[in-house]
C-alpha cells in the first residue's frame, strides 16, 4: 500500500461534532482556528462547503474543508474564475504534527479538486502562520495580494492554479 493510499477522506457528520470540538480545543489548533464557534447541523448541511474528516491508516487525525469561493457575496476570493475552490484544514492530533501529513493530504485533496475542474484553489492563512505559508508554497500556492482584514480575520490570500487543466 502506498502512502497516498493510506489517507482517506470522508464527509464530516453530526457524529463527528465531539471529535471536531476536541480537536479545536487543542492549543495548536486554537492558535489559528476560531474554536469558539463549533460546528452544528446547519454548518454540516451548508452546500457551499464540503467538510472532511481525514484519516491515516484508518485513524482520523485531521479536518479539511473546501468551498466555493462564490458562495458569499463579499468573499475575498469572489474575483477568482468560476469553479474556483477555497481550502482550509488543520491536523487535530498533535502527535501527527511535523511528520509531513499536512503536505500529503492537502496534495491529495488538491488533486481531487483540480480533477473535478477547478481552475484555481485558494487559501488564506494568517500572515503570521509561517508553518502553513511554507507548506502552501511547497504545494504550489503563491500570495495573490497583501495581507488583508476579512470577516474571518486577517489573512494572506494565496492561490494555486490548475496547470494540468490549462
Amino acid at each position: 500500500m502506498t502512502t497516498a493510499n493510506r489517507y482517506s477522506f470522508r464527509n464530516a457528520t453530526l457524529d463527528d461534532l465531539a471529535l471536531l470540538k476536541g480537536w479545536q480545543s487543542t492549543p495548536h489548533v486554537r492558535e489559528w482556528w476560531d474554536a469558539d464557534e463549533p460546528y452544528d447541523a446547519d454548518d454540516l448541511a451548508d452546500p457551499r462547503v464540503a467538510r472532511w474528516i481525514v484519516s491515516f491508516s484508518g485513524q482520523p487525525f485531521a479536518y479539511m474543508q473546501d468551498y466555493t469561493v462564490h458562495g458569499w457575496d463579499d468573499h475575498h476570493f469572489a474575483h477568482l474564475p468560476t469553479g474556483s475552490r477555497g481550502i482550509d484544514q488543520y491536523i487535530g492530533d498533535p502527535e501527527r504534527l511535523g511528520l509531513g501529513h499536512g503536505s500529503a493530504f492537502i496534495t491529495l485533496r488538491m488533486q481531487a479538486i483540480f480533477d473535478a475542474g477547478a481552475p484555481v484553489i485558494a487559501t488564506d492563512p494568517h500572515p503570521k502562520n509561517a508553518r502553513a505559508i511554507a507548506v502552501y508554497a511547497k504545494l504550489g500556492f503563491a500570495p495573490s495580494g497583501p495581507p488583508q482584514e476579512t470577516q474571518w480575520g486577517v489573512v494572506l490570500p494565496m492561490v494555486a492554479k490548475n496547470v494540468r487543466g490549462a
